[in-house]
């Protein structure tokens, strides 16, 4: 297992124009040929965009991009024309397919802060398709058949267990709080990354937020620093 702590990700972004990113993997002029990717796992980055600034329109193909908001509101729009607005609680799954364009934007009062996550695709490309889940819950893990992976929402109150899925790859991403996952402490913006492990448990040492992938494969690693 490794631990990526907050303060490794790769700054990114352009804090000039209000968008202040963190990469947790090789990223733009950030390249580093061993944190590729983990699993199917190819980004997971921290957005921070203060109000009234976003990406504008921009191309995506043969990627899965799951975005789950922290705060504040994430309007969204693309070219297959999907036009949602995503808040806190909410998952929005983008799958790129062959090819599909999108704006991603704070049109709200409020600073807003989200993680997206990029995963690769089993199969290249198909058809664009766009689906949000409003409020998921901690019991129902989202599938993507896609990836060969699941992704599961942990809210945890202080001194609370959580079981780790066993798999071939485990990347768990703290979004806020403190847990101990195999005897590390892990505070919001820290990872790990378990490869074949079996039984891990995350204990919450405060009141947390946690994203765990469950990802399958023997294949599916690639380049990676695990």
């Amino acid at each position: 297992m490794r631990i990526q702590r907050g303060g490794e990700r790769y700054p990114g972004g352009d804090p000039e124009t209000g968008i202040d990113t963190r990469h947790a993997f090789s990223f733009g002029r950030f390249y580093d040929p061993d944190n590729l990717r983990f699993g199917a796992l190819l980004a997971c980055n921290e957005e921070r965009l203060a109000p009234g600034a976003g990406f504008d329109e921009h191309p995506h193909s043969h990627t899965e991009i799951v975005t789950w908001v922290v705060e504040g509101e994430l309007t969204h729009r693309d070219s297959a024309g999907h036009a949602t607005v995503v808040r806190p609680g909410d998952l929005q799954h983008l799958s790129a397919a062959a090819g599909v364009r999108h704006v991603e934007r704070n049109d709200g009062p409020d600073p807003l802060v989200f993680v997206q996550m990029w995963l690769a695709p089993t199969q290249p490309g198909g058809v664009p398709a766009y689906d949000v889940v409003r409020g998921i819950a901690d019991a129902t893990p989202y599938a993507l058949p896609a990836a060969d992976a699941m992704l599961h929402v942990r809210r945890l109150e202080l001194g609370e267990r959580a079981a780790v899925p066993d798999a071939d790859f485990v990347y768990v991403h703290v979004v806020r709080g403190t847990v101990r996952l195999a005897g590390e402490e892990l505070a919001a913006g820290d990872a790990a990354r378990a490869t074949g492990e079996e039984g891990l448990a995350l204990l919450a040492t405060a009141d947390a937020e946690v994203l765990v992938w469950e990802m399958r494969g023997a294949s599916a690693g690639g380049p990676s620093s695990a």
